[in-house]
């Protein structure tokens, strides 16, 4: 399987504005997505915030990957997704396992940490195949709709 990292274009805004509108993303941008220009500021918002890598399956755009949130101990937040149509083929886990791989050679970084809500088995699949080890359950940490979601936190550190 052919995945790749690589650096967001400006025109990949459609392959972003699609992974937005899937039921389980419109949730998780930070603004609406609903054009072009919303898609292409969500690739610009990267500038300066994280690294956020393009994920390729045979060169075309099939997800993202990132590290936000480093501070001066070397910790970084690592967050992921896929368009719907590469889900279950491995993608998710080997793009973030390229990332950590990266954060740790490239950015020096010695401990990438994620979270998901625990009604969400996809994506704990996702960070335990990428070596990410459960660390334990924030209760109630995040909230959608007047409901409230327990968290599962993992880990990689550069010595795993």
């Amino acid at each position: 399987m052919g995945i790749e990292l690589r650096a967001w274009h400006d025109d990949d805004a459609a392959v972003v504005l699609r992974a937005f509108q899937a039921e389980d993303m419109h949730r998780q941008a930070p603004w609406p997505m609903v054009t072009l220009k919303d898609a292409q500021g969500w690739i610009a918002s990267w500038e300066g915030a994280g690294h956020a890598f393009a994920v390729t399956l045979d060169d075309e755009v099939v997800g993202n990957v990132a590290v936000t949130g480093i501070d001066r101990h070397l910790n970084g937040w690592v967050s992921y997704w896929t368009l719907p149509e590469a889900r279950g083929k491995g993608v998710a886990p080997a793009a973030a396992s390229l990332l950590a791989a990266w954060a740790f050679s490239e950015r020096g970084l010695f401990r990438l940490e994620l979270g998901h809500r625990v009604n969400n088995a996809a994506s704990c699949r996702v960070a335990v195949k990428a070596g990410f080890l459960p660390e334990g359950i924030e209760r109630a940490k995040l909230g959608y709709d007047g409901t409230r979601y327990d968290v599962e936190r993992h880990a990689r550190l550069a010595t795993d």
